[in-house]
């Protein structure tokens, strides 16, 4: 192994650099990932502009092999090993509060980037000023936290393949679990980026009958995209009704379940209640930007708003399962790769600003 590491850090808003951080001591409750790629987030465009001590590193949609594993390292206990291949949740919980004793450890104090801690334990967030440094996946090595959170890849998914686990697993998790969906529902998914088009992806998976993607005309790879891999209607709002279009293609019934991924827009939500079916609509705001909904608009329908969070335990093992079973084009979902030294490139090209196309992009640290 080597005797020290090399990640990309941010230095400064925007500004990345590669750096060469000394290979860590690992005590023995701990371990070392040697990180094969590292999906970019969304959240990565955000994160890019927001210093966090002095420097660190980004990227939480982590995939690689253990390349050490302490004695007493919980994974241990679950049956990993050294040379296993793994995909690691961005959450380092506690393991001790109320939300670590049941599913969701992803609302512990430890894991939450706005929350009261300065320093939060969650990968891609943690600054570098924290031993060892080693907290995010743009790196060659990761450290891997004694309460980490892992999870089996199988050897024949292609490491891009791999580090689309989380896109899918919040797929799974809003469309599904937050959802509610049931079969033969008819859904909308507003956004067609890399979750939108997860969550297209789970519906169909999830025996949804209708499936509707929704963007601006900028968006239409990504729209031909969503009707290749799911047979999905698909509606260009700046060129045709949203509400006439969803009613048109549901009979005038409106739909089950809506996943708003837009990430802004101001009639977005309002959008989504107006084309409710009455019997039964779930309203999932996974991202949809800072809007007002007039509350009279949801009349005497049978509409749940919720605000969704993150993903569970539960949804990245299904969401791998998904990837691996080979049923959907996802590789048509990875669209550009890049190495340490063009990180940068990465978040912009998932931004919007930088190689167009993107949909999902991933880092490749060895290449």
């Amino acid at each position: 192994m080597a005797e020290s590491v090399l990640a990309s850090t941010m230095i400064a808003p925007k500004t990345f650099e590669v750096r060469e951080y000394p290979m860590p001591d690992l005590p023995k409750n701990a371990g070392l990932l040697r990180v094969e790629a590292t999906g970019v987030c969304g959240s990565d465009v955000h994160q890019q502009t927001r210093m966090r001590g002095t420097a660190h590193i980004l990227g939480h949609e982590i995939t690689g092999r253990i390349a050490a594993l302490g004695s007493e390292h919980q994974a241990r206990k679950a049956g990993f090993k050294e040379g296993d291949r793994v995909a690691l949740e961005e959450y380092m919980p506690c393991g001790a509060c109320d939300f670590c004793r049941t599913d969701d450890y992803r609302f512990c104090q430890q894991t939450d980037p706005g929350g009261s801690a300065k320093f939060p334990m969650f990968y891609g967030t943690t600054p570098t000023d924290i031993a060892p440094a080693l907290w995010g996946g743009y790196s060659h090595y990761l450290y891997l936290h004694p309460n980490c959170v892992m999870h089996r890849v199988p050897d024949h998914l292609s490491p891009p393949l791999a580090a689309l686990f989380l896109p899918m697993s919040n797929g799974v998790e809003w469309m599904y679990r937050y959802g509610d969906l049931q079969l033969g529902d008819s859904v909308v998914v507003q956004g067609p980026g890399q979750q939108g088009l997860a969550a297209a992806v789970t519906a169909r998976e999830a025996g949804a009958e209708r499936i509707i993607v929704t963007g601006l005309s900028h968006d239409a790879h990504r729209l031909a995209l969503a009707q290749k891999l799911v047979g999905a209607d698909v509606i260009d709002v700046e060129k045709e009704s949203f509400r006439e279009k969803v009613m048109d293609l549901t009979g005038g019934k409106g739909v089950n379940v809506v996943v708003n991924v837009t990430g802004g827009g101001k009639d977005t939500v309002a959008d989504a209640v107006a084309v409710a079916s009455k019997a039964r609509c779930t309203i999932v705001l996974a991202a949809a930007g800072n809007q007002t909904l007039d509350v009279s608009a949801l009349g005497r329908a049978k509409v749940v708003l919720k605000r969704a969070n993150g993903h569970s335990y539960y949804a990245v093992e299904q969401a791998i399962r998904l990837i691996g079973s080979g049923k959907y084009a996802l590789n048509d979902l990875c669209t550009h790769t890049y190495g340490l030294k063009d990180v940068g490139l990465a978040i912009r090209t998932v931004a919007g600003d930088g190689v167009p196309g993107g949909i999902h992009v991933s880092v490749l640290p060895w290449t």
